[in-house]
């Protein structure tokens, strides 16, 4: 990591409000107001706001930032040049003609050329308009360089990131966090980091447009269970006073890439205090809920962040995992049933092997499971958990699969379906070995 370790605390819930200053700078946080006529040590005060100023309290989200200079010093935006980000961003969802086949996707490769995490971001599929504030994009970020000099923040949403490959040591406005395959981060509209990593890495990253991510409510699970609040870490205030000639920031912008210089480093926050803040969880750390007695309960048991649309329990985008635990039920179908859904499903695998497809999904691929187009477990999965002993069992060990869900009909880009070359077209074959056992004879 840049300029020492990362440096965490407790997010503890959301909506909380929070405070950290650097230690080098003691009493750099101004006590009793935002914005003093005179900051300490000279600072300038620079209000990041997530919500409109008049949304409701418990939803209010912002931040003071309290820093060397104001992010508005830099020079004007221009778009990236050709060729740079052209698989990423300004995607036209009717490009492509709509294909309700099950997809799946092998392992997407790592180029070999240096390439950083911004332009190894390349857009699989999604739906909605950035502008409009509404909808979501997933990507796959492939990359073996760090970012040098060069910043990123995305105008268009949150983007919550899953790597698979490789440790991701972000810097950040507010501070700086590690994420290895496993954890997950969030860094939220607009705000800035740079990405540096140790070697290949790959991973994927869902974008939303409407909302920020949330815990989902819990109903009658009741006070705890699934992602607890206080396993969600925030980094603590860390700055460099910087001066760099020619320092990029990328801005994604309605769907596009711009660029803008500036002479100093954007990570010069000597104190902040609010709650809208990046953040990061270990996945190990989720408290699985399941069925006890009979039957397969439905994914949504799994939901670590969601963020909602206005129809009430209706989501824009679900993160959902499906993480190693204990199988009991009694007189069941164990793995996950056959099913047609209203919503995407858009499935990846951090590692292992997927219990319903032990064959052919693999760490780095991806599956899209449209609206309405059924799938479920392959041949192989169904006859060994027919026929299996219902023993109490572990399930999934030492794998982590995740799932996207959205209640939006996704549109797969040229890249995912034809220039990645990953699709696999073999994919219906999983399901074609199924055989007939019905006989009117046999109850």
């Amino acid at each position: 990591m840049p300029g020492g370790h990362e440096e965490l605390r407790y997010l503890s819930g959301f909506g909380n409000e929070f405070s950290s200053e650097d230690p080098r700078c003691p009493g750099s946080l101004p006590v009793g107001q935002n914005s003093p006529q005179k900051c300490p040590y000279g600072l300038y005060a620079e209000q990041l706001s997530g919500t409109a100023f008049t949304a409701p309290r418990q939803e209010n989200r912002r931040s003071w930032l309290y820093r060397i200079r104001p992010s508005a010093i830099h020079d004007p935006f221009s778009p990236v040049k050709a060729g740079q980000c052209q698989h990423f961003a300004a995607v036209d969802w009717n490009a492509q003609p709509p294909n309700p086949n099950q997809m799946r996707w092998l392992p997407f490769d790592v180029p070999a050329a240096a390439t950083d995490w911004v332009q190894g971001l390349r857009t699989v599929c999604g739906a909605g308009d950035a502008r409009t504030r509404h909808g979501l994009a997933v990507h796959v970020y492939v990359c073996n360089a760090n970012m040098v000099d060069k910043c990123f923040y995305n105008a268009d949403g949150d983007l919550l990131i899953v790597p698979q490959q490789g440790t991701l040591r972000i810097v950040t406005e507010f501070g700086r966090l590690v994420v290895a395959p496993n954890e997950i981060c969030v860094i939220q509209q607009g705000m800035r980091f740079s990405v540096a990593v140790g070697g290949p890495s790959r991973g994927y990253v869902l974008e939303v447009f409407d909302n920020h991510f949330q815990l989902p409510d819990l109903g009658p699970i009741g006070a705890n269970g699934l992602a607890n609040p206080r396993d969600f870490l925030t980094p603590t205030a860390w700055f460099e006073d910087r001066e760099v000639q020619g320092y990029t920031v990328a801005s994604k912008y309605q769907g596009h890439v711009f660029e803008a210089k500036q002479g100093h480093s954007p990570f010069d926050v000597v104190a902040w205090h609010g709650n809208y803040v990046p953040f990061k969880y270990d996945l190990a750390k989720f408290m699985v809920i399941n069925a006890v007695a009979f039957d397969h309960a439905d994914p949504s048991i799994f939901t670590v962040l969601t963020c909602p649309s206005h129809r009430p329990g209706t989501a824009i985008a679900d993160f959902v995992i499906f993480p190693p635990r204990w199988s009991v039920q009694e007189h069941t179908f164990r793995p996950p049933y056959y099913h047609r859904n209203c919503m995407s499903e858009f499935m990846g695998l951090i590692l292992g092997r997927y219990e319903a497809k032990e064959e052919g999904f693999m760490p780095g691929g991806a599956t899209l499971h449209s609206m309405m187009t059924p799938h479920g477990p392959d041949a192989q999965c169904f006859q060994a958990n027919t026929e299996a002993a219902l023993k109490p069992e572990r399930v999934a060990e030492g794998t982590q699969a995740f799932m996207f869900e959205s209640s939006l009909s996704l549109a797969v880009t040229k890249w995912g379906e034809e220039t990645c070359q990953k699709l696999d077209a073999n994919y219906y074959k999983c399901w074609k070995s199924l055989r007939k056992h019905f006989d009117p004879t046999k109850p």
